[in-house]
């Protein structure tokens, strides 16, 4: 059975309001293993507290920030999770015009006949969740697919696998009142070149839509979340951010169907100045580009929240401050009107990590 017109006004209208000018995504989605990484790093145990103390700090940041995000990813633990005063998150983020969404994928394993190559997990009861988070608050969702370069790889059977699962993910979704984000990562791992990794991102995300169009999705009501074409992390040769506009949009404009609402980039482990000149120079390239084109960021927005917090209720005002800054910074990017920052230095840290889960 198709979706109601009713149903479809209300995916349009989220999809529009996450994307608006402006706007971007903060993805604090990250899981229990992962957050206990970053948290390590600043010598802060990876307690449930912990991580609610955390995510409180991002959610009761200045009601500014909803000016510059339009979506906040969630892990599951968090969705359900209250701030001190008790005050669900999902109403702190809310009430700043933010948006709710969640990550429902189950991670990442091995697809059987190949070298190495991953495939997501998570479709078995995937609307019944969907149907739990709707009711929770929750109106948009993302699933991660991931393809990898070299030896041999992407192969046909990783491509059609991913693609079909995202397809099937963003349907489901929409039938229970999500918008699905529809996030094809094509991993920077490896020495491949920028013309390589746009030759990949071309055929990845041509795939991806060939099964949305098959699985009758209702691409004006979702997003798309994939990497911007970028050189290998190991590549001699390095991009500037105008030649990674360029061959951003230009596989964008041959692949991505116009009535998609907006595409939200993710970071993918660049520095977090890095991921904002490189969002700018996409915004500021003269070309087609009927979607918005905006942020999808977890590293990007966090990496210097986290050093400035390092734990300690005395720096939650600094770290909540850093997190407007960075939202305002790639606000601007998504507008095409950021001019650089001085005085940055962890934010020309490159955040890159091999193999990325999230």
């Amino acid at each position: 059975m198709g979706l109601t017109e009713e149903r479809k006004k209300e995916l349009r209208d989220n999809a529009h309001a996450i994307v608006a000018p402006g706007k971007g995504i903060l993805a604090a989605d990250e899981s229990t293993g992962t957050i206990g990484k970053r948290l390590a790093n600043i010598q802060v145990e990876n307690t449930e507290e912990n991580r609610r103390k955390y995510r409180q700090l991002l959610f009761t940041s200045d009601p500014s920030i909803g000016n510059h995000l339009g979506g906040c990813i969630l892990f599951e633990e968090t969705l359900y999770q209250k701030a001190d005063d008790g005050t669900p998150f999902v109403e702190l983020l809310k009430s700043r015009g933010i948006i709710p969404g969640i990550k429902v994928d189950k991670g990442l394993a091995i697809l059987p006949g190949t070298n190495e190559e991953p495939t997501t997990q998570g479709l078995d009861g995937l609307g019944e969740r969907c149907k739990k988070y709707y009711d929770a608050g929750a109106r948009f969702a993302k699933w991660r697919s991931v393809i990898k370069i070299g030896d041999g790889r992407p192969s046909e059977l990783a491509i059609q696998s991913n693609a079909v699962g995202l397809a099937r993910y963003a349907t489901i979704c929409q039938e229970n009142g999500l918008v699905p984000i529809v996030e094809p990562e094509v991993l920077c791992d490896g020495e491949h070149s920028l013309e390589t990794c746009q030759i990949v991102s071309e055929k990845v995300l041509a795939a991806v839509y060939k099964a949305c169009s098959d699985h009758h999705l209702y691409l004006e009501g979702s997003l798309l979340k994939p990497n911007m074409v970028t050189p290998g992390n190991s590549c001699p040769k390095l991009a500037t951010p105008e030649q990674v506009a360029e061959a951003t949009v230009v596989t964008l404009q041959r692949t991505v169907p116009v009535s998609v609402v907006g595409v939200t980039f993710l970071s993918g482990g660049q520095s977090e100045q890095k991921a904002t000149a490189n969002l700018n120079a996409i915004n500021a390239y003269q070309g087609t580009k009927p979607w918005a084109l905006t942020f999808s960021y977890g590293r990007a927005l966090q990496a210097s929240v986290l050093k400035a917090w390092e734990g300690k209720n005395e720096n939650v005002k600094a770290a909540q401050d850093t997190l407007l800054f960075r939202s305002r910074a790639n606000s601007l990017a998504a507008l095409g009107k950021y001019t650089g920052e001085e005085n940055a230095s962890s934010a020309s840290e490159s955040l890159f990590v091999a193999n990325h889960v999230y």
